[in-house]
């Protein structure tokens, strides 16, 4: 059985770091790649990270040079850095396995509870 478990959100001031964590199990981890995602209060999920097995990551206009995605291998754990943080951010975040393709990540169905992150002054 797979089980994704998102950690690390909370509530922060502009300009302020947090680092999410996601652990997963039930599934061969190393042979995904790996993204995290976001869906802000009445909006869509939207992909905000990518990082593929190689080791290459791709990220949204919105938050490239702020934030930074990696993988721990050993410990089967996907981290996003975000950094200089800013209201537009807010939202709850999720990771996910799946396969990128030709620049588009396609999704598997494996999905967490999400944490929320909430940047406000």
């Amino acid at each position: 059985q797979v089980q994704i478990v998102e950690s690390g959100g909370g509530s922060v001031h502009p300009g302020g770091s947090l680092r999410l964590s996601c652990t997963a199990s039930g599934l061969p981890f190393s042979g995904y790649d790996w993204a995290w995602y976001r869906q802000a209060q009445g909006k869509s999920r939207e992909v905000v990270a990518v990082r593929l097995s190689s080791g290459s990551t791709n990220y949204i206009d919105a938050v490239r040079g702020r934030f930074t995605i990696s993988r721990d291998s050993t410990k089967d754990t996907v981290y996003l850095q975000m950094n200089n943080l800013r209201p537009d951010d807010t939202a709850v975040y999720y990771c996910n396995p799946g396969a990128s393709h030709r620049g588009t990540f396609y999704n598997t169905d494996n999905w967490g509870k999400g944490t929320q992150v909430t940047v406000s002054s």
